[in-house]
């Protein structure tokens, strides 16, 4: 069973991430997968440099991730052209580190894919999880992990989908606004029922 973790910007999903490494939940980061693609060396990261410019390769051969960021920011067609290029291997990489998985007798596999909704992808997994803080909580949480003014932080939540969007994609919502135990206790009892209807559905088969 496919889990796909998703959430708006310092909602908590990557401490909801790291419970579940630490309980032996293996968890396919999409974000780490982003960056594998186009390790030095790779095809894709030459396609790259040759659809979108060679100045996106910086000198080390690595991608220049600021000046990607950059030039998606501006330019809407770069973007949708980058876009077609890397989500097609990010998944295929993330169902390879799935099979991975399942070989070592997984039957509870999660995704956590901060773009989730915005491209797609929950109808392509069995269940959403979707982490959800106040917004004056996701605030205060990137003024002290990032050192954001409360107006650069606002403008940071602004630039994401409308929590509203992620949240009617949910078949589960976990509740971030209280203690860091209270949040664990939710994540430990999803993982508890998943695994046993997990279980249930393999003996079916």
């Amino acid at each position: 069973m496919i889990i796909g973790l998703t959430g708006g910007i310092a909602s908590g999903k990557s401490a909801v991430s790291s419970w579940l490494r630490a309980h032996g939940v293996p968890v396919v980061d999409a974000d780490a997968a982003a960056r594998a693609v186009v390790a030095p060396g790779t095809a894709l990261l030459q396609q790259i440099g040759e659809e979108l410019g060679a100045d996106l390769i910086a000198s080390d051969g690595t991608l220049d991730r600021p000046a990607t960021a950059r030039r998606i920011f501006d330019d809407p067609e770069a973007r949708r052209r980058l876009n077609a290029l890397m989500h097609p291997a990010i998944w295929k990489h993330l169902q390879a580190e799935s099979d991975a998985a399942v070989a070592r007798g997984a039957s509870l596999i999660v995704w956590d894919v901060p773009l989730l909704v915005d491209i797609g992808w929950h109808d392509k997994v069995d269940a959403v999880w979707v982490v959800r803080a106040h917004p004056d909580r996701q605030v205060e949480r990137l003024q002290a992990r990032d050192g954001l003014t409360p107006e650069a932080a606002r403008l940071r939540l602004a630039a994401q989908i409308d929590a509203s969007r992620r949240e009617a994609a949910a078949d589960e919502i976990i509740d971030n606004n209280g203690s860091l135990a209270e949040l664990y206790a939710q994540v430990e009892a999803l993982v508890k029922t998943y695994r046993e209807n997990a279980r249930e559905q393999k003996k079916r088969i």
